[in-house]
């Protein structure tokens, strides 16, 4: 990342120069809000791909809106600035694009009105966050954060203290991963991923109303579902349904798509990856490398 080109204030710099005080609001506060995109190289076509990047600054607009942060760019422009943010890193491999919009005054204020907003994106070479062959999960202890309290559906940068305590614990008992049960008791999401499961051959995933991140790779993989011939719902699921269902999947940006084989010390299915997994994993990596034709709408590739 060191030698890596970003852009903030509206400059490209080195990543290194794109400083902030310790002064600065969001530092403080936890203030932002931001995105995770990811760029897949081509090794065959030496071609780099850009996976849904509208649908990810759609989505940073609207948890600006929810922080009430004011970014100067239209989400055209926004695509604009980081193609040629890629063009100049000019990565040959996997990259994780990170856009971040915050509250930059240097002031000690707990607000979100009359304090000047930020914004900056970096990127990163980056692989699997993950093992895509299968993890292993607990139920985390930490109950995943009301949309009452911190939204969801924005990925607010403070929110992430309820993902990193949840998670650290889960690594610290032997874990790969976690996943939170909501206010109800109803399963959410994992630490940083959407969660589905098949029972009796359909793909069951929480709704949006259970606190948990509308996510683009979520939404992408039903239409996925969809298009393979898998039935899809969405309706609350039980705890104790994870431990009986045939296989339970994670779903993001950063994971991409991956099986969960054992939760809680109780073998999922089989206990490896099952056939829809599979088949939705490799649909979906398909797609992002551009080697699917169907979805050539959701890549912009870097020239």
């Amino acid at each position: 990342m060191s030698s890596s080109i970003a852009f903030f204030r509206g400059e490209f710099m080195a990543v290194e120069q794109a400083n902030i005080s310790i002064a600065t609001h969001a530092l403080n506060y936890g203030t932002g809000c931001f995105e995770g995109i990811r760029a897949y190289y081509n090794a065959t076509r030496r071609q780099q791909y850009i996976f849904r990047m509208a649908e990810h600054y759609e989505r940073l607009l609207r948890s600006c809106r929810i922080l009430r942060i004011e970014i100067p760019y239209s989400v055209a422009e926004l695509c604009q600035i980081t193609v040629e943010l890629m063009k100049r890193n000019a990565f040959q491999q996997d990259a994780y694009i990170r856009p971040l919009a915050f509250k930059a005054d240097l002031v000690i204020k707990v607000t979100l009105e009359g304090i000047e907003d930020a914004f900056g994106v970096f990127v990163v070479p980056f692989g699997e966050y993950l093992p895509l062959d299968g993890i292993r999960a607990m139920t985390s202890a930490w109950q995943r954060i009301d949309d009452n309290a911190v939204p969801a559906r924005a990925k607010v940068t403070g929110s992430y203290i309820n993902t990193a305590l949840a998670v650290s614990d889960a690594h610290a008992a032997g874990f790969d991963d976690c996943i939170f049960l909501n206010s109800d008791g109803h399963v959410s999401e994992g630490s940083a991923a959407n969660l589905f499961m098949v029972r009796q051959g359909v793909l069951v995933t929480p709704p949006i109303t259970d606190n948990l991140l509308e996510g683009i790779t979520r939404q992408s993989v039903m239409q996925l579902a969809k298009e393979a011939g898998v039935e899809v719902a969405e309706r609350h699921i039980d705890r104790s349904e994870l431990y009986v269902a045939d296989e339970v999947l994670l779903a993001g940006t950063g994971v991409q798509v991956v099986p969960v084989v054992e939760i809680d010390g109780r073998r999922v299915g089989r206990g490896g990856q099952g056939e829809i997994t599979r088949r939705l994993q490799q649909a979906y990596l398909a797609c992002a490398r551009g080697e699917d034709v169907r979805h050539q709408d959701w890549l912009i590739a870097v020239e």
